[in-house]
């Protein structure tokens, strides 16, 4: 399988366990605030996975987050 569709069906799973999961930990009788905060809790774990994926598997490169300068090969006047 390719890195996408390995990554999408991980997602879709994180997502379903999560919800599965916080169904099970908040008390019933549940109301659609309720349902509103397991989805936004399970988006979250998704992005966030997905991020650590992509950054761990990317090329390893010190300078991910930024890029350093070279040096002037003058000083400034």
């Amino acid at each position: 399988m390719n890195r996408t569709l390995t990554l999408a069906i991980g997602m879709i799973l994180v997502f379903g366990v999560t919800v599965a999961v916080l169904l099970q930990l908040l008390p019933g009788p549940r109301k659609p605030t309720d349902y509103l905060v397991i989805g936004a809790i399970a988006t979250f774990l998704c992005i966030l996975l997905l991020f650590v994926v992509l950054m761990s598997t990317s090329e390893k490169r010190p300078d991910t987050f930024y890029k350093r300068r070279k040096p002037d090969s003058e000083p400034p006047a």
